[in-house]
């Protein structure tokens, strides 16, 4: 699953830049000022944290940890803890790190960056000298797993969770206990999602109403009711369409036949619109043309240069502020059911 994962995510263009660069494999070895790191709160360790693997024990705070996950570096650095190493997914960001999350990583040595498309890098997990491994946004094998446990503890993804599907909330929770820090993750989690709240209750109209993310890859690409992107929009205040959630229950999501089109005719449709047919071409199709959420201008295209691209994929304490400023309007403008409201980025 873990190629299918990043193509499907992140569309076709994106898998060249989870490939990584010659720079940021320079840094290897690099470690951040210890200034840098959070500290522990007390009696955090010893701590032992359940995953799909089953469990593992850190008996002490970590002070190099490196992220296998493809979003769990934003947890840490909300906490004042940076990793030695990241794992790149899209974007190239020096050190896999976003903008918003640039303050928190403030003048610590940039993150070695690794990469995934064939699998975790385990000899370059290695050279890295971690005390810690965090994979919680991830698709684990066991054998990776077993791999990287000679290393150091390892915390993989949630167990009862498809891969990829653990949620913000489950990625800054675990990383506070993973590093001693379990009162101040559960801090950040709920003043994020107040934030969540107070923007859900600046827009009752979002209340009840469907919607769903797609892409424009080999077709039409459904993210499912377990996807980060889902979960953003239910925080929101909208319905996942039933018909979606029973396609596409056990898996982040899936491929949509033409045939089935009307299934994504729901009151706000977010697409990423990267593919081989563009905005101009899906808004042209002859069969999701004639669809209500076409004809009402209920639909969003975004681009992978526009802000809330990336965002609304990395959801996090960190990128929240930034989805909701770039993203709630748009929702807002599209659910009103009147193509003359622009639902393009704004600013």
């Amino acid at each position: 699953m873990r190629l299918p994962f990043i193509f499907l995510t992140c569309l076709c263009a994106l898998v060249l830049a989870a490939c990584g660069s010659d720079d940021s494999e320079s840094t290897s070895g690099a470690q951040p000022a210890a200034e840098q790191q959070g500290a522990a709160e007390s009696g955090a360790f010893p701590v032992t944290i359940e995953h799909k693997y089953g469990s593992t024990t850190i008996k002490s705070e970590p002070k190099r940890v490196v992220v296998v996950g493809l979003r769990d570096q934003d947890a840490l650095l909300a906490l004042g803890v940076v990793p030695v190493a990241t794992t790149e997914w899209f974007g190239k960001h020096p050190g896999a790190i976003f903008p918003w999350a640039k303050e928190a990583l403030g003048d610590a040595t940039v993150p070695t960056v690794l990469t995934n498309t064939d699998g975790v890098q385990i000899e370059k997990v290695a050279a890295q000298r971690p005390d810690l491994i965090l994979g919680v946004y991830s698709g684990l094998t066991q054998k990776e797993y077993d791999a990287l446990s000679k290393l150091a503890p390892v915390v993989a993804q949630p167990k009862d969770k498809v891969d990829y599907g653990s949620t913000w909330q489950e990625e800054q929770l675990t990383a506070g206990k993973a590093v001693g820090q379990p009162e101040k993750a559960q801090q950040l989690v709920d003043e994020t999602e107040k934030l969540i709240a107070d923007a859900a209750a600046a827009h009752p109209e979002f209340k009840g109403k469907t919607a769903a993310n797609v892409s424009d890859y080999q077709g039409t690409f459904v993210y499912g009711p377990q996807d980060v992107r889902t979960y953003t929009l239910e925080a929101l205040g909208f319905t996942y369409p039933q018909s979606l959630r029973d396609a596409f229950k056990d898996e982040f999501g899936g491929q949509l036949s033409d045939e089935k089109t009307d299934a994504i005719d729901v009151d706000t449709l977010v697409w990423f619109a990267d593919g081989d047919r563009g905005p101009e071409g899906i808004k042209k199709d002859p069969v999701y043309s004639k669809l209500r959420v076409r004809k009402e201008g209920r639909d969003i295209f975004i681009l992978e240069q526009d802000r809330v691209y990336e965002a609304l994929s990395f959801p996090s304490v960190l990128s929240m502020p930034t989805l909701l400023k770039e993203f709630v309007p748009r929702l807002a403008a599209a659910v009103d059911g009147d193509p003359k409201t622009s639902t393009d980025q704004q600013g």
